[in-house]
């Protein structure tokens, strides 16, 4: 989930801007009938892990809340000692090359879902096989961006999009690279 001005977050890591409604609610079960693994940098890992088990999650969205709480995940992080988000496994080692090995043992999609840091080193290593930006018409004006500044360009081309009736449009990329 993305702004029209290229933020995941708000300057707090705030996501109250996020357009969430049936329909979406209906796509974010399809995509994770459709992932063998999660995968999550640390600021990520635990956002995530703080609010699926939590009970709003469990009561407003339980489906996904399901999901979220019972699929693989990987958390990288140097800091964190343990993971205890249900089904989680904690990596410490070089990013790169876990997920080369994670991509090799998995039939599958991997999805990273934020983790801006995690996300440009596999970008920088052409790790991401498809980008899935979800664009919600909001300007916040300030914020984190989804993106970190790269050492090179990197052309995309549209494989397909989707319009949700919130305004939300879905665009799946691919690297020409």
């Amino acid at each position: 989930m993305m702004t029209l001005d290229g933020y995941f977050e708000g300057p707090d890591r705030e996501i109250d801007w996020h357009n969430v409604d049936d329909e979406f609610n209906e796509f974010a079960i399809e995509q994770l009938n459709n992932a063998s693994l999660l995968i999550f940098g640390r600021v990520t890992y635990e956002l995530m892990a703080s609010y699926w088990p939590s009970p709003d999650a469990l009561k407003n969205d339980p489906v996904v809340a399901g999901k979220m709480n019972s699929l693989p995940k990987v958390v990288f992080s140097k800091t964190m000692r343990k993971a205890g988000w249900n089904n989680t496994r904690l990596l410490t080692g070089d990013p790169v090359k876990e997920c080369k090995k994670l991509k090799e043992a998995n039939e599958k999609n991997i999805f990273v879902f934020g983790s801006a840091n995690l996300a440009s080193t596999l970008i920088k290593h052409d790790l991401i096989d498809e980008y899935r930006i979800m664009i919600n018409p909001v300007i916040l004006g300030n914020g984190i961006s989804l993106f970190k500044p790269a050492t090179e360009r990197r052309q995309m081309v549209l494989i397909k999009s989707r319009t949700f009736r919130s305004g939300n449009v879905l665009l799946f990329y691919r690297s020409m690279k």
